[in-house]
């Protein structure tokens, strides 16, 4: 293995034997091009399985990893690391078709992570990874001093249970030391099933990330903006199916933009409502609490919701009391069968509430919407509820909001816009929920037994 990788030239392949690999240490350091990379790939996809004491770290440029099974698999750092050390990085290298089940250290107190990505533009996709129950992030980015830029996409974060205590999320990009840097990570199309390991199922703490076209299926947690600023959470479903504790987007910080997602059936509340603001400290640390200030939350969609948002989180007696503060509200849909649809702790200062349409049996705060009747939605194919041809939501939005040019299913939006995250649009629909199908690794069986 040494060897073939010493004399590994761009366009090479470098074939792993089918079997178990027991307690392996594998290093892939070299350098391929962007039209030729360096690719070490099982000599079956899934047939390849690392146990025990084992990791793979990619170091240079141009490098793939592919078709890789770890199973029950541990190591102090990470499973993947996309380094040799802090001195030689991985930069435009890729993660992809690998799987990481039950992977948890013999030693019940130690943490480690599935992935950890360090260097710029690299990729992780098409990976499943599932039952981490130690302390640790399970795929966490590391961050420099610049934009990290890398992208995660199409991968099965699978069942994780509660740990108990923080630690535990999916996904964590950035730290609060480094929180400030525009990180610009991309995380699209990921499949989130049962991610319940604490209440941020992701954590952002750095700046103009994008979270986009993710489903979130029974995750008792949130998307939660923790540090950092100028985000993008935008076309993802959220659905608690009536399980408790499940939770929509937590945002703390500034000029976060909350649109075009839909949000049904969760059952938490106070940080895990459908959509919560905190309040924050006065000249916070950076691992405090920043005021949210000039947060866009626009065009979702809110059905059958615990409680659908909450204004002004905080602890008082640890001084998190700044509310949040010239933000807009608009074009939000309220299907309010139950539950409560406003939680408003500390009042907002300079709000703005426009154009947003609420259907409850319920008194409705006058600030928040207009109420209508019916928003008469029908529920389509796998259970999403839409509004009908006839729906009031058609040509009610209000305001500009010239950075919504489409709907959460993709279509393209035309003025006067409809309310919500659907367009009323005769054209087939383009997108939807993900399933764990459409994700993930390509082998029709995993197996784990020799």
């Amino acid at each position: 293995m040494k060897e073939s990788v010493r004399q590994a030239q761009a366009g090479d392949s470098i074939i792993l034997a089918n079997g178990t690999w027991q307690d392996t240490d594998l290093l892939l350091e070299a350098s391929g091009t962007a039209e030729n990379p360096i690719t070490l790939r099982a000599e079956t996809p899934g047939q390849v399985k690392l146990t025990g004491h084992s990791r793979v770290r990619l170091a240079g440029r141009h490098l793939v990893v592919s078709g890789l099974l770890f199973h029950e698999a541990w190591h102090e750092s990470a499973l993947v690391e996309f380094r040799k050390d802090s001195k030689k990085p991985a930069v435009d290298c890729r993660f992809t078709n690998c799987a990481m089940l039950d992977c948890n250290p013999p030693q019940v107190d130690r943490g480690f992570k599935y992935v950890s990505l360090y260097g710029h533009r690299n990729r992780v996709d098409h990976c499943r990874l599932e039952g981490k129950r130690n302390e640790g992030a399970t795929l966490v980015v590391w961050l420099g001093d610049g934009p990290a830029e890398h992208r995660i996409d199409h991968v099965h974060f699978g069942p994780r249970p509660r740990l108990g205590k923080n630690g535990g999320e999916s996904i964590r990009v950035g730290d609060s030391t480094t929180s400030m840097v525009a990180a610009r990570v991309i995380v699209e199309q990921n499949h989130f099933e049962q991610c319940s390991g604490e209440v941020e199922i992701i954590s952002n703490k750095s700046c103009e990330n994008i979270y986009r076209h993710n489903t979130f299926v029974r995750c008792e947690g949130a998307l939660t903006l923790r540090h950092g600023n100028r985000c993008l959470v935008e076309g993802n479903y959220f659905l608690g199916e009536g399980k408790r504790y499940t939770g929509g987007v937590r945002i703390i910080g500034e000029g976060h933009r909350v649109v075009n997602n839909y949000f049904a059936d969760l059952q938490g509340d106070e940080t895990r409502a459908a959509i919560s603001m905190m309040n924050g400290i006065p000249n916070s640390p950076l691992e405090g609490y920043f005021q949210v200030k000039d947060a866009v939350v626009a065009f979702n969609t809110l059905v059958n919701c615990k409680w659908n948002m909450a204004i002004g989180l905080g602890d008082k007696k640890n001084n998190v009391v700044l509310p949040p503060k010239d933000c807009a509200v608009a074009n939000n849909l309220f299907l309010v069968t139950k539950g409560q649809l406003l939680d408003q702790q500390t009042e907002p200062q300079e709000f703005l509430w426009q154009g947003n349409l609420v259907e409850a049996a319920g008194p409705i705060p006058e600030t928040v919407g207009r109420r209508v009747s019916d928003l008469r939605f029908r529920q389509s194919a796998g259970g999403i509820w839409r509004p009908s041809a006839d729906s009031p939501v058609v040509g009610a939005a209000q305001g500009e909001f010239p950075f919504v040019t489409e709907d959460i299913d993709g279509h393209a939006r035309s003025e006067p816009k409809d309310a919500g995250c659907h367009r009323i649009a005769t054209p087939a629909i383009k997108a939807g929920p993900l399933m764990a199908g459409d994700v993930g690794i390509s082998w029709e069986t995993i197996q784990t037994e020799d």
